[in-house]
This record gives structure tokens, C-alpha cells and sequence, in this order.
């Protein structure tokens, strides 16, 4: 059992999808196609039987009125004609018995009919080597049981005749069954077949902008098979996105790291050369390295940020936003000690708490409040307020710089991206970038927009839970 089980799973490994679900689609209407014509045959070989015993009991009825007075009477014909019935009477005592011989069969059955003891029944059987259905029933009145006979060879030829044509008809229903399977599946699954070549084809070239084609018609009668496929094209759409984005991260990345690393193998160079160096020349030359270090050390921890999109759940918890807000405002005030940040928290959202991770939120703000102290002059105001707003909490960082430009907007947020008018500042491009993504992570939406009287605007809102 085992062994042929083995055997089994083997073979459906083997067969390919549309060969395993034409087999089953042909199995299961050739399976019907064979019960119908059965049944039919069942059907056709009772109805013959029944009109047959039919004529039986009509005939005996007629023979019934006729010699009801005969008296005990043998068959002479023996059944040799298929329309002529044979008739005999036979009485309940043997003593009574008729001279002749009887034609038809007479057994304990046909006395106990003859007596009363028993109900009239039908019996097959062969009579001068042919087929003959009779019926014994009794005679009203007497103690006599009356036989009729007919030959029974034009039924079974008409239930022989109606079992080959059955067959005929069952045997062509297989075949166009099995054409019909071959075609369901052909059909049905065409999507799948052209989605696994795509498949296919990914894996090979592993380019991921390739698409399956979608069936034209209302989008209300697709099937399963066609929203399944165009659930792929989506995935496909996203795996391109994500590829490009990966690549580009990486061309991105590998551009702003040329420039500092070469500037690390330049002042490494020139320290090895140290004793050729004045004493000026060897501090410039370390605080030049030990710098360009930490804003590699940035850049790359700033990456592996970025690389992560979604918070680590144990580390969530409920924070609350002033408070984070507070303490980051307070770290800017030490950071950048020639710009004034004003905070304003509205009593309302001052309680409020919101489910979060600490630390990566007080990175947000931090960047968020270093993006607006670089762009602000000496001394000029940065303003940081929180709000309650319907669900949830509103957190907006306003500076009075330069502004951005509306062709800028669109691409604040991108990474590596740097305006013109930003190029000359310190920063890798990535701080607004991994802002948005934190901001994403905890269900919050991160904006910007140009602020009125001039400057830039970050709007932040969190939703309660």
C-alpha cells in the first residue's frame, strides 16, 4: 500500500498542472456520461420486463373469461411462435391432471397457486430451447391455476440492442470528454501557464519588468485565474520599484561615500608622511580625519537605518510625545547654540500618549529640528509646536530660511537628494529621508510645504490608537 501510494504522489509530481486537471475534469464527466447510460440501460431493460408482463396479465385476463369452464387444459404449441401465447390449466390436485403432457413447466409453485396458498408470479425460464416469461395466476373460483406464456427472445434482443447502442453513446462520451478536459484546461489555465513563463522568465534574466497580459473586458467578470494574474503584475510592479530603489540607494550611497573616503585616504597618506609635516600641519591634518570619520560613521549608520523598513515590535511602547518633543528641542538648543527654538505644546496634547518606539521617534525630531537649524540664520527662530487635533496629535517644525522651491518639493523627502541651495551645507541628504520613514513605520504622516511669510514648514500628524 506504501509502495503504490509512493507510486501515486510520484506521478502527480510528475504531470503537469493542466495534464493532472484535464485527467480529472475527463474522469469526472466520463464518469457521469457512463452512470447516465447505465441508468438508461436500467431504465430500458425495466420498462421492456414491465410492458412484456403487462401482456402477460392482459392476456391472462382475456384467457380467464374465455375458458373459465375448460377444466384443466396442457399447452400444444410449446411456444414456438414469438406473438402466440402458450396456455395451459393446471389444477391444485395432480389427480385431476389432463391426459396430454404440459408444455410448460408445472411445479409445487404452480399447485399451491391453483389452491389458494399463494399469490400469482411472475418466472423466466426455457421452454424448447427459447426464452419464455410466464405468469401463473389463479383462476377465479377454482381450484385451478392458469400459465401464460410468451416468448421473451424479442426483449432481450431489443435490451441487447439497447445496451450495445448505450455503449456506443457512453464510449463517444468519454472521448468528447476527454477532448472537453483537454480544452477546460487548456483554457482555464492559460493565466497560469503565462504567469509561470513569466516566472520563468524573471528567474532567468531576473529583470522584473516584465508582464503578464490581462484578458480585455469589464473589470466586474474577471475570474480568479485573471485576478491572479493581475495580482502578480502589482508584485511584479513593486519588485521593480524596490529593485530600483535598491539599486539606486546603492549608486546613491556609493556616490556620497567617494568623496569622504577619498578624503580619509588623502589625510591617512599625508600622517604617514608625518615627519616631513610641521606641528600645525599634523593637528590640521588629524582633525581633518578624525571628522571626515565621524561624517562616514553617520552616513553608513544612517544607511542601516534607512535599510530597515519597519520597527522592531518589542521595542514598542506608549510614549509621550511632549515629552519627546521637550527633550529634543532641549538637545537642538545645546547642538546649535546661535539659533532661538521656541516650543509650544497645547495643554490638551500635552498627556497624550501614542504607541511608539522612543528612540527612533526622537530621531525623527531631531532630524527634523537639525533640518530646520541648518537652513535658519544666526539667531533666527525655529519654532516647534504640539497640538491636539481630531484623532490624534499634530507636531510642526517651522523655520524662517530660504524656504523650498516648488520644484524641490515633490523630492524633500527622497534620499540623497539636495537642493540647490543646500549643496554648500553639511549632511548627507538622508536625515528627511529617514524621518519620513520613521514617521511611516508608526502610522504617522510626515509633510512639508513652503510656510507662509517664507521659510519651510514639516507637519507631522499621529494618530491615536
Amino acid at each position: 500500500m506504501s509502495g503504490s501510494r509512493g507510486i501515486g504522489a510520484r506521478w502527480r509530481r510528475r504531470r503537469p498542472l493542466r495534464a493532472r486537471l484535464a485527467l480529472a475534469a475527463s474522469a469526472a464527466v466520463a464518469l457521469v456520461a457512463v452512470g447516465v447510460c447505465a441508468a438508461a440501460f436500467l431504465i430500458i431493460r425495466v420498462q421492456m420486463t414491465r410492458q412484456l408482463d403487462l401482456s402477460l396479465s392482459q392476456t391472462a385476463g382475456q384467457v380467464s373469461k374465455e375458458r373459465r369452464d375448460w377444466g384443466p387444459t396442457a399447452s400444444d404449441d410449446s411456444c414456438r411462435y414469438r406473438a402466440v401465447p402458450c396456455v395451459q390449466i393446471v389444477p391444485s390436485d395432480p389427480a385431476r391432471d389432463p391426459r396430454g403432457r404440459y408444455a410448460l413447466p408445472v411445479g409445487e409453485a404452480t399447485r399451491q397457486v391453483a389452491g389458494g396458498h399463494r399469490a400469482a408470479y411472475y418466472s423466466k425460464l426455457t421452454v424448447g430451447g427459447k426464452p419464455v416469461r410466464m405468469f401463473t395466476t389463479r383462476l377465479p373460483g377454482k381450484q385451478e391455476a392458469l400459465q401464460v406464456a410468451l416468448r421473451s427472445d424479442t426483449v432481450e434482443r431489443g435490451v441487447g440492442q439497447a445496451a450495445w447502442a448505450l455503449s456506443v453513446v457512453g464510449a463517444a462520451g468519454v472521448l468528447l470528454a476527454a477532448g472537453l478536459g483537454y480544452w477546460v484546461s487548456r483554457t482555464g489555465l492559460a493565466p497560469v501557464a503565462r504567469l509561470t513563463a513569466t516566472a520563468e522568465r524573471i528567474a532567468a534574466t531576473r529583470d522584473a519588468r516584465h508582464r503578464i497580459e490581462l484578458p480585455a473586458g469589464p473589470a466586474g467578470r474577471e475570474d480568479e485565474v485573471t485576478r491572479l494574474a493581475a495580482s502578480f503584475n502589482v508584485m511584479l510592479g513593486e519588485l521593480e520599484q524596490s529593485v530600483a530603489a535598491q539599486r539606486r540607494l546603492v549608486a546613491d550611497a556609493s556616490h556620497e561615500l567617494r568623496t569622504p573616503l577619498t578624503a580619509l585616504r588623502t589625510n591617512a597618506e599625508l600622517l604617514a608622511r608625518s615627519a616631513r609635516l610641521t606641528e600645525a600641519q599634523r593637528e590640521r591634518a588629524a582633525a581633518a580625519l578624525g571628522r571626515q570619520l565621524r561624517e562616514v560613521t553617520t552616513l553608513v549608520n544612517d544607511l542601516i537605518e534607512l535599510a530597515r523598513d519597519e520597527e522592531p515590535q518589542p521595542l514598542v511602547e506608549q510614549v509621550r510625545p511632549a515629552a519627546l518633543l521637550e527633550h529634543a528641542v532641549g538637545a537642538a538648543r545645546e547642538h546649535w547654540p546661535q539659533i532661538a527654538f521656541e516650543l509650544h505644546t497645547d495643554p490638551a496634547a500635552a498627556d497624550v500618549t501614542v504607541p511608539g518606539v522612543p528612540a527612533r521617534l526622537a530621531r525623527l525630531l531631531s532630524n527634523l529640528l537639525d533640518n530646520a537649524a541648518k537652513f535658519s540664520p544666526p539667531g533666527g527662530p525655529v519654532t516647534a509646536a504640539l497640538a491636539s487635533v481630531p484623532g490624534g496629535v499634530e507636531l510642526t517644525v517651522r523655520d524662517h530660511g530660504p524656504g523650498i522651491a516648488a520644484a524641490d518639493l515633490p523630492h524633500v523627502f527622497d534620499r540623497f537628494y539636495r537642493a540647490d541651495a543646500a549643496r554648500a551645507l553639511p549632511g548627507s541628504g538622508l536625515g528627511l529621508a529617514m524621518a519620513r520613514q520613521i514617521a511611516r513605520a508608526h502610522g504617522a504622516d510626515l509633510t512639508a510645504q513652503a510656510a507662509p511669510g517664507g521659510g519651510a514648514l514639516f507637519r507631522m500628524r499621529m494618530p491615536l490608537p
